[in-house]
């Protein structure tokens, strides 16, 4: 990536009504554009951010089984209606919207309904489960109250995995093989000291659902954290009775605003009753299919890494999910030329800060804003004892290197 090419630019002030660090930081270093409130889009250097998070999370779910697909955004009234999910008053997010020829269609807040119907023209015995598929996908949700940047918005990048088993025992072994799947997929994201499995409500299907939930200021919920043994518990269950449940003892516990990244939840047979998902076990008898649904959002993920790991001169990606790994800068017009050539060798590892309209300063601190992980200068004076300088963006470290040390790193 050439800077001088990009249409993108940097600058030094991010709307108004914009609170978040993330998002202003993701706004003023070109990551994302603010359509509206709730709603974002994302520029090259954002868009590259987002996939590498998508790939980790994608390489994670198959390592478990899981199959990808791709579902409809738009939705049919019928298959929601099983559900009693269509009326406004049971599920208060919807958006939907008119056909010119008639009927009414709505925006995918999530997928339960649309995906067990499906697997009725896939599953009817029990040699065709257990099934485990995913996608990534664009959610609707009609939010009351959109904010935090891309941490809660109206449109976004869900991962939404499900699974259908023969019964609860299958569905368990599966449900912790998930959960241990999300920890290190916290883990390579950077992210993974300050994230916690926490329990929290589990709704009608079972006594508790997992939420994964990472200490962040900017976050919506309480948590209490037991450090030592790596769990905690949402402050919607935080009671004698949950706590005596877990063998927690209330005074180890800490107390903390966090930011929910993931939750994993047993569904039971709710929508397999509903849309009538049946498969005749071993001895021929129709058995109600036992399903779960695991969740993760790309993009608000992206928006918590940025929140949690900026510091005050801009963003700090983990190396793994920078848009680039190097900001390369040439000094001088020997500078100017071995950096081009660097950037030649591998631009898909180099932002090359081309531009001819900027002063050193200005790059040295956009490389800072944007949160590449490496810094790197090549100038007339390096040139001369035939080294490169590099400084790590988030150790503050600087050393040199020689021109052929840094060449066989990016090749």
């Amino acid at each position: 990536m050439k800077l001088s090419q990009s249409f993108t630019k940097t600058t030094k002030t991010a709307p108004a009504d914009e609170v978040s660090q993330s998002a202003k930081y993701l706004l003023r270093a070109g990551y994302i554009y603010k359509e509206m409130a709730g709603v974002y889009d994302y520029l090259p250097l954002g868009m590259r951010t987002l996939e590498k998070i998508i790939q980790i999370i994608r390489e994670e779910m198959n390592a478990i089984g899981g199959e990808e697909l791709r579902m409809t955004s738009l939705q049919p009234k019928d298959v929601w209606e099983a559900s009693n999910r269509w009326d406004d008053k049971v599920m208060d997010v919807w958006f939907k919207t008119k056909l010119n020829a008639g009927g009414e269609l709505g925006l995918a807040p999530t997928h339960e309904e649309p995906l067990t119907h499906v697997m009725k023209s896939y599953i009817s015995s029990y040699k065709d489960l257990p099934i485990y598929v995913y996608q990534f996908q664009t959610k609707f949700r009609n939010e009351l109250r959109a904010k935090s940047g891309i941490m809660r918005t109206r449109e976004f990048m869900m991962k939404d995995l499900y699974s259908f088993s023969k019964n609860r025992e299958e569905h368990n072994e599966f449900y912790e093989k998930c959960a241990d799947s999300y920890i290190k997929i916290f883990n390579r994201l950077g992210i993974g000291d300050s994230t916690f499995r926490t329990f929290a409500s589990g709704g009608s299907f079972s006594k508790f659902s997992d939420e994964f939930q990472t200490i962040c200021d900017a976050g919506e919920d309480i948590i209490y954290l037991d450090r030592e043994r790596g769990i905690a518990v949402n402050e919607e269950v935080y009671t004698d009775d949950v706590l005596n449940d877990l063998g927690l003892d209330k005074s180890k516990l800490e107390q903390h605003k966090a930011a929910e990244v993931g939750n994993i939840f047993t569904l039971g047979y709710k929508y397999s009753d509903a849309l009538d998902l049946c498969y005749n076990d071993e001895d021929g008898k129709r058995q109600k299919v036992f399903m779960g649904s695991y969740g993760i959002g790309p993009s608000r993920v992206m928006g918590v890494i940025a929140e949690k790991l900026s510091d005050d001169k801009g963003l700090v990606w983990p190396e793994e999910i920078a848009p680039y790994k190097y900001y390369v800068v040439g000094i001088g017009e020997q500078g100017e030329a071995e950096a081009a050539k660097l950037h030649d060798m591998a631009p898909e590892d180099i932002i090359l800060d081309d531009r001819k309209s900027a002063r050193t300063g200005e790059k040295f601190a956009d490389a800072d804003l944007m949160g590449i992980p490496y810094r790197v200068v090549i100038s007339d004076k390096t040139l001369a004892e035939n080294k490169v300088e590099i400084k790590n963006r988030q150790t503050g470290e600087t050393k040199l290197l020689t021109l052929t040390e840094f060449a066989s790193k990016i090749s």
